[in-house]
């Protein structure tokens, strides 16, 4: 006697179909999340090595001996003095729009608008010849006494929603006539 039943035809369930929808689509959600998550990174990692650079540019300028250039007489002495570059006439770019979702591309002019008092980025000798997502500032006060600082920004608008991003890094100089550069860098909403 044969068995009346159905045979199971190959193939795949409804419930199964729809499991494995569900699984493809939370690994795409995470995969956005991730490739969002990294883009950001990219664009901020800009910001983060310029203004490391930056600082390490007002320290070898502050150790730069800056002596006079007049002759010295017999017998006498130069005296050594230490001293920050002075803050920067204008941000790089000069206006904030110009970075709003979107990169800006600087001239060596830009960087170099300082040179004639050799003060700002012209004394850090920084300059960036790529395109860049992030608006660049360089501060400073009190030129080689002791309690000088400086700051250097980095703001960006990296999704065009005119919330900044915004990077500093600061030193400041101690009593020792020494530059003392900021461990870490303040980050406010740097995935802004």
């Amino acid at each position: 006697m044969m068995a009346t039943g159905r045979r199971r035809q190959p193939g795949f369930t409804l419930i199964e179909l729809m499991i494995v929808v569900a699984i493809v689509g939370i690994l795409a959600v995470l995969a956005v999340y991730g490739v969002r998550k990294y883009l950001a990174n990219a664009k901020t990692a800009e910001a983060r090595n310029a203004l490391g650079q930056m600082a390490q540019d007002a320290l070898t300028a502050f150790e730069r001996e800056s002596m006079t250039s007049a002759v010295l007489a017999l017998n006498q002495s130069a005296v050594r003095s230490r001293q920050l570059c002075l803050r920067a006439s204008l941000p790089v770019p000069a206006n904030a729009t110009s970075i709003a979702g979107a990169k800006y591309q600087s001239s060596p002019a830009d960087w170099n608008a300082d040179a004639v008092g050799n003060s700002g980025f012209a004394c850090l000798n920084f300059s960036m010849d790529q395109p860049q997502y992030f608006q660049y500032w360089y501060e400073s006060t009190g030129g080689g006494s002791i309690s000088a600082s400086f700051t250097s920004t980095a703001n960006g608008d990296l999704n065009g929603d005119h919330t900044l991003s915004t990077f500093s890094l600061a030193g400041s100089v101690n009593a020792s006539m020494a530059l003392n550069i900021a461990p870490n860098m303040l980050e406010v909403q740097p995935e802004e």
